[in-house]
């Protein structure tokens, strides 16, 4: 599906639909013409599932999820006309937001949850760092934000990320 695009000023807005409650990317034109990239918050559950149209639904497996993520954001780069690839983009920020198990039922198998709680955030730990290394060795670390939640919308995730990052037209 097309972007809808609306700029104001500085700013420019990407979203799809007719009454869209949130933009997929949002860029900010930079004095040097360089462009800041606000990516949409993102799950490599239902969410990746739907913008890359994939035929099944990645759930609970953070080592899967996180590409997804990252394949997502790149095809609404491309979609937008921005860029071609997540190497022209110099990621300056993720945040991720970890969901809880959704299974075992903590008060039915209290050390099955915690163990499931221990083996989603080590699965996170290597999908995060073997994304970096793998895609985008040559670039810099992004800060990062992590905090764990009760659950995000999207039923079969372990994590939503959002980030912000840099498209450099000098390099």
């Amino acid at each position: 599906m097309p972007f809808n695009i609306k700029q104001r000023g500085k700013l420019t807005y990407y979203s799809t639909g007719d009454r869209p409650v949130l933009s997929a990317l949002v860029t900010e034109a930079q004095l040097d013409g360089d462009l800041k990239i606000y990516f949409a918050g993102l799950t490599g559950g239902h969410s990746a599932t739907g913008v890359l149209g994939l035929d099944t639904v990645t759930a609970m497996d953070p080592e899967k999820e996180i590409p997804l993520v990252f394949r997502s954001w790149e095809k609404w780069l491309q979609d937008a006309g921005l860029c071609q690839s997540l190497q022209e983009i110099d990621f300056i920020e993720v945040h991720a937001f970890g969901c809880q198990p959704k299974a075992p039922n903590p008060l039915v198998d209290p050390l099955g949850y915690a163990a499931e709680q221990k083996r989603l955030r080590e699965a996170y730990a290597r999908g995060y760092a073997a994304f970096f290394a793998e895609h985008l060795p040559d670039h810099g670390l992004p800060a990062r934000f992590t905090v764990h939640l009760t659950d995000v919308p999207d039923t079969a995730a372990s994590y939503e990320f959002y980030s912000v990052g840099l498209l450099q037209r000098s390099c």
